[in-house]
């Protein structure tokens, strides 16, 4: 594997001459199946040599021992090269830490690590609670991870144990999270969850009180808004800014595409596999929607194009069925939150002003052309998914030519 990223001998016997060689030969097989470009391989490999030896002077008998040591390491180069700056901090940390993660069980580096579930020590069961007998999807469960987190902060801030809970102190959380400029209707939901959440405690005992019945949130009203979609005209600027050249750009303007194209929500274009894609009778499936069924759209030529160009293009080598993957190692499925980081990047780019820009901003786009085309209501809250006709009631207020209508004449027709 060394000879495939070093084309000089004498560089590959300094690696093999490392004590720790069989570890950074099994690290660069890693790196290399987790789809890393040779530049970055050649890159790490001296760092990691160079740490094994330093750590050895340092009295390092073993890999584990190693770990003991990355600290030092790391202080070492900032005073060889005299660069103090964090990014300079992650490139020489990153490798090691990632050599040692597969090296000694049980390493934790310093870099992201993934968070447990808030109160998991005194409600241990309550996710399991939502997912087994609320019947709740794996969105629902982050939406209730992030409310929570909140709540837990909150009360670590003001000193407060869960068992201490009183109506003022959640009225105060309230307040708290209010005065943080969130949208009644987030404020509303985070209310929702420490409701659920309240009474659960209150059941297994940590709560001597059902306190789910003082929660009150502030009152939201349906259809106070209007969608945030865009002209058709800002759409092409929006997709003439993709750099089409490159992977990322191949993916991210068929990923655009299905956005604008079909109002998919992210989530359902991050979820899409190949086997959704049906090119011989052209149909693009959509399985497992918000509404709980699955859609099937005759696939748009344009659309298909994209994504073939990507597939043939852009899309990394991998066994996975998933159709969206990131551009840079480790290769991995891109996730919802990507998708709509994706989309507001380049509607910022296009300079589109527009409120909280995202994939949503896309989706809500689509709609607007299809009521601007007179489709029917049930009709658009078909084709986009929504569970309820009451969710694309708030389309009626963009529905330009029948309000028109009613307003220049008797509307009785529109009415009727």
């Amino acid at each position: 594997m060394l000879e495939k990223y070093f084309v000089r001998p004498d560089t590959v016997d300094r690696v093999r001459a490392s004590w720790i060689s069989s570890e950074i030969e099994r690290y660069v097989e890693s790196l290399a199946e987790s789809g890393y470009s040779w530049k970055s391989v050649v890159r790490r490999v001296p760092l990691v040599v160079d740490f094994g030896e330093f750590g050895r002077r340092r009295g390092a008998g073993t890999v584990a021992e190693l770990a003991g040591h990355v600290d030092a390491f790391v202080v070492e180069r900032q005073r060889r090269t005299r660069r103090r700056d964090a990014r300079f901090v992650k490139e020489v940390r990153g490798p090691v830490e990632q050599m040692l993660t597969l090296a000694v069980p049980g390493f934790v580096g310093s870099g992201r690590s993934r968070r447990s579930d808030p109160f998991a020590d005194v409600l241990p069961g309550f996710f399991e609670y939502l997912l087994g007998e609320r019947g709740l999807r794996p969105t629902s469960l982050k939406n209730y991870q992030h409310h929570l987190r909140h709540f837990e902060s909150y009360l670590a801030r003001i000193g407060a144990e869960l068992g201490e809970v009183s109506p003022p102190v959640l009225s105060a959380c309230v307040a708290d999270r209010a005065a943080a400029g969130l949208a009644r209707t987030t404020l509303r939901d985070g209310c929702g969850v420490l409701r659920v959440f309240l009474r659960y405690a209150h059941r297994e005992g940590v709560l001597a009180n059902d306190l789910s019945a003082v929660m009150e949130w502030p009152q939201a009203y349906r259809l106070s808004d209007i969608p945030r979609s865009i002209t058709w005209a800002e759409v092409r600027e929006v997709l003439a800014g993709i750099d089409r050249r490159s992977p990322a750009g191949k993916r991210d303007y068929a990923i655009l595409l299905l956005l604008v194209s079909y109002g998919l929500r992210g989530r359902e274009v991050a979820a899409l596999t190949l086997d959704d894609i049906d090119w011989r009778r052209e149909r693009l499936a959509v399985p497992e929607r918000k509404a709980g069924h699955s859609t099937a759209f005759p696939l748009s030529a344009t659309v298909g194009e994209a994504i073939v160009d990507y597939l043939r293009h852009g899309r990394p080598q991998t066994e996975s069925r998933r159709v969206f993957f990131r551009a840079v190692a480790p290769v991995e499925p891109i996730g919802p939150a990507a998708v709509s980081a994706r989309a507001r990047h380049y509607l910022l780019k296009a300079g589109v002003a527009v409120p909280r820009p995202g994939s949503h901003t896309l989706r809500h786009t689509c709609v607007q052309r299809l009521v601007d085309a007179e489709f029917s209501l049930k009709t658009i809250g078909d084709f986009v998914g929504h569970r309820s006709a009451k969710s694309t009631e708030i389309y009626a207020k963009v529905a330009v030519e029948p309000l028109r209508e009613v307003a220049f004449g008797h509307g009785e027709e529109v009415l009727s």
